[in-house]
């Protein structure tokens, strides 16, 4: 077992993101913008979905660091940490999941 976190990731995209001499994919890919990291999470999102469908545990696993890390590109482009996230998650465990879904805005 790791004790790699979430937080980890979220600290390694914050100091990347500074980086000013061409090295780091991720400043390269916060300077193209929302958009563009968003199609990447998009992208991320459905090779996930793909290989969860196929059955392939270690394409699953694969993909799914892919899409948590461009999940937290988005999130730095955005301004969203991940203590806002986990409180919100933690504000829905307080109701059941039909409960909560049933309280949402409908736009």
């Amino acid at each position: 077992m790791t004790d790699f976190t979430l937080g980890d990731l979220e600290r390694i995209v914050a100091e990347r993101a500074s980086a000013t001499d061409g090295s780091s994919y991720t400043a390269s890919l916060i300077a193209k913008g929302t958009a563009k990291a968003a199609q990447k999470l998009g992208e991320e999102a459905v090779e996930t979905v793909i290989a969860a469908v196929s059955g392939d545990k270690d394409g699953v696993v694969a993909e799914s660091a892919d899409l948590l890390y461009h999940l937290l590109v988005v999130w730095k482009i955005s301004g969203v940490e991940l203590s806002t996230v986990l409180a919100e998650l933690e504000r829905r465990t307080t109701q059941s999941g039909l409960e909560e879904k049933a309280g949402r805005k409908t736009s």
